[in-house]
């Protein structure tokens, strides 16, 4: 194992009618004046923001509000986020609703409190030196970003989706309520699924060594969103499938399951961000369209954790070898994939980028050929575009 510094100051507040707390919370922080931060109309609809708002008005906390995020969150609308609350004096960012949405809140927080424009850390030009405060009443579970230290913003300028990481924007609490996730299409729920499970699958498939715990949580943490994403399927409003998702987005993007590791892989993830950015796909799906082709071009290098994976996680049946276990564990999270309707390929999840379009996504991808991804297999932009043209199907 590796040594590790695990740091996760989020307090979580879970259950029925949690957001009813949300005023105290930030009154807890000591602050008076509150960016509330949303997206469609969803949380409008529900009565979701009207309790937001009675909440704080119950504190004696003021507050303004920007809605608008959408998904694959855009640098405009961050730009326009920095403008309102420095106008208005807010100390604190309330999120209200999904990864997207707390994304955009983080990138607020960077823009209020660092000189200069905001892009710049995503762009690796600087390194923020501290975020204004940020709190989270999640209503999708999937990126793991109330718990996490990252955020990702797409630059409309060039399509450019970038990340970037530091612990000033953790959130300072986050209230998860699965009842809050119950009127999500389908889809959006199995996309979350499958990002939920991407955070720790790609930790699980490194190439330093491993704790046994850590890989016990992992397996553990993967067979339960497999379980429940079935089970959600048939049973939408099964709130205990909905806590068990929930829960596990948490605890699979706040860093517990990458202890003891070399941090993992993240290469799908990587792959992905060009392929949303250019095409703006659902998260997820695109992550289930190209893990099976990144999978199948680097399971060699590590054999022993595919296998692991097929074994312990999706109860595939030992093969003559190592390989062959490891080949079947990927035709097997194919399946679960497409049992729960996400797509394994491109073409499945309705893109068909030409010649050109490929190439440039392994161009974006490589930052222009100067960089490598991944750590299974460190790829560079030739074995990321052979990556994409296996994934077209």
């Amino acid at each position: 194992m590796l040594n590790f510094d695990y740091y996760t100051p989020t307090r979580v507040v879970f259950g029925r009618n949690t957001e009813a707390e949300t005023g105290k919370l930030i009154r807890e922080q000591k602050c008076q004046k509150v960016l509330v931060h949303y997206g469609s109309g969803s949380v409008v609809r529900s009565g979701l923001l009207e309790r937001i708002y009675a909440s704080l008005k119950a504190e004696g906390i003021q507050y303004v509000s920007l809605g608008g995020v959408v998904p694959n969150p855009r640098l405009s609308k961050v730009r326009e986020g920095i403008a309102l609350g420095q106008k208005e004096g807010v100390d604190f960012i309330l999120a209200v609703g999904g990864g997207s949405v707390i994304d955009s809140a983080k990138a607020i927080g960077y823009g209020m409190t660092n000189e200069g424009d905001v892009w710049d850390f995503y762009a690796k030009k600087r390194t923020a030196k501290a975020c204004l405060p940020v709190g989270a009443v999640l209503t999708i579970a999937a990126a793991g970003s109330e718990m996490s230290n990252s955020s990702v913003i797409t630059n409309e300028d060039g399509l450019i989706k970038r990340g970037y990481s530091s612990n000033y924007s953790r959130c300072r609490f986050a209230v998860l309520n699965p009842e809050l996730t119950y009127t999500l299409p389908d889809y959006q729920t199995q996309s979350g699924c499958v990002d939920i499970m991407m955070h720790t699958l790609e930790r699980y498939l490194n190439h330093g060594t491993n704790m046994e715990i850590t890989d016990g949580i992992s397996e553990a943490l993967l067979r339960t969103v497999i379980k429940n994403a079935q089970l959600l399927k048939k049973e939408p409003e099964n709130y205990e499938a909905r806590a068990e998702v929930m829960w596990a987005g948490s605890l699979s993007h706040n860093g517990l399951t990458g202890c003891g590791t070399d941090g993992g892989d993240f290469a799908s993830h990587q792959l992905e961000h060009e392929l949303s950015g250019m095409f703006d796909v659902t998260h997820g799906a695109g992550l289930s369209a190209v893990w099976g082709s990144w999978a199948r071009y680097v399971y060699k290098e590590r054999p022993d954790r595919f296998a692991n994976l097929a074994v312990r996680v999706l109860r595939v049946s030992k093969k003559d070898s190592e390989e062959a276990t490891a080949l079947a564990g990927i035709e097997a999270m194919e399946d679960f994939f497409r049992s729960i309707g996400m797509p394994v390929t491109l073409r499945e999840l309705k893109v068909e980028p030409t010649k050109e379009q490929l190439l440039k996504l392994a161009e974006k991808c490589s930052f222009g050929n100067t960089r490598t991804i991944g750590v299974v297999k460190k790829l560079g932009r030739e074995d990321m575009a052979a990556i994409y043209r296996m994934a077209k199907g």
